[in-house]
């Protein structure tokens, strides 16, 4: 099929032998669910994929096949296959944001990012494990038990798209879907040694994503490498009339800001800040050692670094987890067991079937952040809380506005203070949040961001951030384009 197995094709390489005949839609589909198995994706060893009908993804894969043959060409992803995390809606396989209170729940819609992948050729092979409805930090919240990471199945993938980006660092598929709130793309993408993409929000349509918070949520893309993430980005790019939110901004073809490596400086004229506020004392010293070196080589690609301070970030982790649970408590209310997923019966009439339905469909994490969002929206402590951490919010978003102001093209920083630990080691609530301490500023302020592995400490990958202004994607990908040509192969060693 090729010289290079397939777990070590990129998206681009696939489109591109499916396009010149050397490999067909079926192929790519079967050598797919082939490396599944191989790669121990199932409940037993890595727990990462949820669902999968590799008849229908054949299916999918003989019709495209046919519709190539027709038309003698196909689309930018044609004959790729494609993982989707489990709270994105899908047609055929089912939605359940891995959940107990919507066991067996299968969409009668599609989401829009998943109808684009599909209209450029892209094959949908699984449904991807998760945190319970996107909600933690390292895919151990799933009502399907925990996914492990592929480098070692001891620790976690990060999450809460931890089994989208173990698909893809498995080398399953060579893209997956997963979603961010408040970094759940970035943070599994470093600690599994891939690239995640954070959209800026408006980017791309959140039609079909099942809202956590829906003034963070995004949807964004996995991928091996900077190239895959820029196709698949353009891909499932613009505005959507089935989404308000949706900005109808020009989408640049990200791929173009590919810059030859033989090309002396290709950030020459570029300013990257790095902000003081993300490199603690108390940062691993391996993952300062990577992102120190990664700053050297953005200076030796010509770019000019500069320090800057963003200095309400130490307040980004207490503001996101008032409000992300706030808009969870009214997101979450849809499921009553009135309409779709688990109805339990309760002794108290409709109220008791209510309670009943939730206590048993909702898992702890999602429980404890329901009822803080609640809290912080009663009578009495709305203004305490809530308004108060949407006014701290405009302060964070300031800080990015006023630093890209300035003169900055981008920002540096490393993704996450720490490497993967281990499945279980950390059992504080307040500690699992720290974790995106790093992450959840972009979210908040609604700007891009993209993960990139710069290297490995004790054998795990350590993840670089590269943050650009609101709808500055391509800026971003330039940046990363540059960084991992630069990196080479030192990027997984």
């Amino acid at each position: 099929m090729s010289v290079l197995p397939f777990k070590e094709m990129t998206a681009a390489s696939i489109a591109a032998r499916i396009a010149a005949g050397d490999m067909s839609p079926i192929e790519a589909v079967e050598a797919s669910h082939a490396q599944a198995k191989e790669a121990g994706a199932g409940a037993d060893q890595l727990n990462a994929i949820l669902w999968s009908d590799e008849s229908l993804a054949r299916r999918d894969a003989t019709k495209l096949a046919e519709s190539m043959a027709v038309a003698g060409r196909g689309g930018l992803l044609a004959g790729v296959p494609v993982a989707i995390k489990d709270n994105i809606a899908t047609l055929g396989l089912p939605t359940t944001c891995a959940s107990r209170i919507l066991a067996g729940y299968v969409s009668p819609f599609e989401a829009t990012a998943v109808t684009r992948l599909r209209h450029e050729g892209a094959i949908v092979v699984a449904k991807t494990n998760m945190d319970e409805f996107a909600m933690g930090s390292s895919t151990e919240n799933s009502a399907h038990g925990p996914t492990r990471n592929p480098h070692d199945i001891r620790l976690v993938p990060g999450g809460s798209s931890g089994g989208s980006a173990a698909a893809v660092a498995a080398g399953i598929v060579p893209i997956a879907l997963g979603s961010e709130t408040g970094g759940s793309v970035r943070q599994p993408a470093a600690f599994c040694g891939i690239v995640g993409v954070k959209p800026s929000y408006g980017r791309v349509s959140r039609y079909g994503l099942v809202a956590f918070a829906s003034s963070l949520d995004q949807i964004g893309p996995l991928a091996r490498n900077v190239d895959d993430a820029a196709l698949a980005m353009e891909v499932i790019s613009g505005v959507d009339p089935k989404d308000s939110t949706s900005a109808d901004n020009e989408v640049q073809p990200y791929r173009d800001q590919f810059i030859s490596p033989a090309t002396a400086a290709p950030l020459a004229g570029m300013t990257i800040g790095v902000p003081a506020e993300y490199f603690p004392e108390s940062l691993d010293t391996g993952i300062r050692r990577r992102c120190e070196r990664s700053i050297e080589a953005m200076r030796s690609l010509g770019a000019t670094v500069k320090d800057v301070s963003l200095r309400h970030t130490s307040l980004a982790v207490p503001v996101y987890y008032i409000l992300a649970p706030a808009e969870a408590s009214s997101n979450l209310a849809r499921f009553d067991g009135v309409r779709y997923g688990l109805r339990a019966s309760g002794g108290d009439g409709l109220r008791g079937m209510y309670g009943a339905t939730r206590s048993q469909g909702f898992g702890p994490e999602v429980t404890r952040r329901v009822l803080l969002g609640t809290y912080v929206l009663s009578a009495g402590y709305y203004d305490a809380y809530y308004r108060k951490a949407q006014a701290v919010r405009a302060l964070i978003a300031g800080d990015f506005i006023s630093v890209f102001a300035k003169g900055v093209d981008a920002l540096f920083t490393p993704t996450t203070p720490t490497t993967a630990f281990a499945i279980g080691a950390v059992t504080d609530p307040y500690e699992m949040y720290l974790s995106d301490i790093f992450t959840v500023p972009a979210n908040l302020a609604g700007v891009p961001a993209i993960s990139l592995p710069i290297g490995r400490e004790r054998g795990l990958p350590v993840g670089g951030q590269i943050i650009a202004n609101r709808f500055a994607e391509a800026t971003m990908f330039r940046v990363a384009y540059a960084l991992e040509a630069a990196l080479g192969g030192e990027a997984h060693q």
